[in-house]
């Protein structure tokens, strides 16, 4: 029987030739190809960096903002960037936002603006207009010209045909206002008056429908009364300066039941807490 040892294998493994290991060249195909690949990554990421400073730098900077505006009414886009045409001339960065919402709050139909930069190229300008409660009128140069009144008591023009065709908007005359100024305001006693107006259109009830016009006394020591002129009636309505929704209502009330009784009555007379009225020829009283 024969032996077996571990060198006998030595000696097999001895005879076999040595291998050496080698990286192959890649194929010539594959090398452009992923050369090109490389070419194309390039010139994608130079566009997107071009169009990167085309975007942030150039195009801002060369073209005039696009101005937007929000909330007009009685004005419109082409009044209000009128005003500001001479900023209109730069660019989005060059574009002065502090002075275009100065130039616009000049305006007495605006009660306040803001002014607000969207990159790359848009202006937003929004504007909160003065909300008429009241109108009068004054005259300017031989011409009668109407006048809006707000709760705060500012007067400013504005769209004076919508205002008129309005029939809860009342007439108020009599106001010691000449002429008219940005930003002017009626005398203090009478912001009363206006504010009273203000609260009753608010209601549901649209009273002031009913009411033509209502016309400013004023007394000898400084204080003033009403005369109230209703819609569909001869006769004026004296009243003192306590005008709300109850003070209609009598009024309304009480119209009524005196042209009943006289039909020809052109004054009545609620103050001092009694009811009478007037006739061209006579008077009357009620209790």
């Amino acid at each position: 029987m024969s032996g077996y040892s571990i060198a006998d294998d030595f000696e097999e493994i001895g005879e076999f030739e040595q291998f050496k290991v080698e990286k192959l060249p890649a194929d010539e195909a594959d090398v452009k190809f992923f050369k090109w690949i490389k070419v194309i990554f390039g010139v994608l990421c130079g566009l997107l960096i071009l169009e990167l400073l085309l975007y942030k730098i150039v195009r801002p900077s060369v073209n005039p903002p696009r101005i937007e505006f929000k909330g007009c009414g009685n004005y419109t886009s082409e009044e209000l960037l009128s005003e500001i045409s001479p900023l209109y001339n730069g660019n989005y960065y060059t574009f002065d936002t502090a002075s275009a919402a100065a130039k616009i709050s000049a305006l007495s139909g605006i009660e306040s603006v803001s002014v607000e930069k969207h990159f790359p190229d848009r202006i937003v300008i929004t504007v909160n207009e003065r909300e008429c409660v009241a109108m009068t009128f004054i005259n300017e140069g031989g011409r009668t010209i109407p006048i809006q009144i707000d709760k705060n008591g500012v007067l400013f023009e504005g769209n004076s045909t919508r205002i008129v065709e309005d029939k809860s908007i009342p007439i108020v005359s009599g106001l010691p206002v000449e002429h008219l100024s940005g930003g002017m305001r009626i005398p203090s006693k009478y912001r009363v008056l206006i504010e009273q107006i203000s609260r009753i259109r608010a209601l549901p009830q649209k009273y002031f429908a009913a009411v033509s016009e209502i016309c400013v006394i004023p007394k000898k020591y400084g204080n003033y009364e009403l005369m109230i002129i209703p819609e569909n009636s001869r006769s004026r309505v004296l009243t003192d300066r306590s005008l709300n929704e109850d003070a209609l209502q009598h009024m309304m009330v009480v119209l009524e039941v005196v042209n009943s009784i006289e039909p020809e009555a052109n004054e009545i007379d609620l103050r001092y807490g009694s009811i009478s009225y007037s006739t061209v020829s006579h008077g009357g009283h009620l209790e």
